[in-house]
């Protein structure tokens, strides 16, 4: 079975950067392989990552490569069941790496690297999916007040923000009362606008997932999206998102 993340740069500072697909990242029977995507080759000031330095390069090994594993938290740290937990994952059944960086997304403080999943379709068609609410730290403090108030499976509200000067798809995200507690990840964002014409606002449902009252912002709020999926809606289907080397093995699309 192939799992696959798409591995996304910033340019330009933290505030005010662009952010671009530059990677794929999949682990196939046994396998971990990462690949550039057409994005690397376009996105200003790419300058491809350490020890990876050949854009049009196959990286093949059995182990995680160090750039992704070292943005997984060690087992041999004391909070690393809690870790497990605030993702929505059970502490005694750890699953694939590749999971862990999709929903924690391989995020540092200041970092210029973002790791995520192409969202599939699940079983019965529709479109779910969980992510850390994102942009905690830039609300006032009595939004982050009222975060710490928020209760598991609370019904949230998307709002298109097409103003935002960093990111014009960017989706705010409102308590049911009216306040302004985060954001959906930019790598999302396009996603969900595209779901909320296709299914319409009223079938796109925002959910808490999980509260982590002891996490670190970054991983405060668990969110979880149900939609619809549109009829012609392909996800990760930019020339950005396809990779540079073609016609890989166990390469899924």
């Amino acid at each position: 079975m192939s799992q696959a993340l798409y591995v996304a740069w910033r340019s330009g500072e933290p505030d005010n950067g662009q952010w671009g697909p530059v990677g794929r990242l999949e682990h196939a029977d046994g396998l971990y392989r990462f690949v550039y995507t057409r994005g690397a080759k376009t996105f200003p000031g790419f300058p491809g990552f350490t020890g990876m330095t050949n854009l049009e390069a196959v990286y093949e090994s059995d182990e995680l490569f160090p750039l992704f594993a070292n943005r997984l938290l060690a087992k041999s740290r004391p909070e690393y069941e809690a870790y497990l937990a605030w993702g929505g994952f059970d502490p005694n059944n750890p699953p694939d790496p590749l999971a862990i960086l999709g929903v924690t997304e391989g995020r540092r403080a200041t970092d210029s690297l973002e790791i995520f999943p192409c969202p599939t379709p699940d079983a019965n068609g529709c479109y779910v999916g969980k992510f850390f609410l994102h942009g905690v730290r830039w609300i006032a403090p009595e939004a982050l007040e009222r975060v710490t108030r928020l209760k598991p499976d609370e019904a949230l509200v998307l709002r298109p923000e097409p103003a935002t000067p960093t990111d014009p798809n960017a989706q705010a995200i409102y308590t049911q009362d009216g306040v302004r507690i985060g954001y959906v990840p930019r790598y999302l964002a396009f996603d969900v606008g595209q779901l909320t014409t296709g299914c319409g606002a009223d079938y796109v449902e925002l959910h808490v997932e999980r509260v982590n009252s002891d996490a670190p912002l970054q991983q405060r709020v668990l969110c979880r999206v149900n939609a619809c999926w549109p009829d012609g809606f392909q996800p990760c289907n930019k020339d950005e998102f396809q990779p540079i080397v073609a016609n890989l093995p166990h390469m899924q699309p």
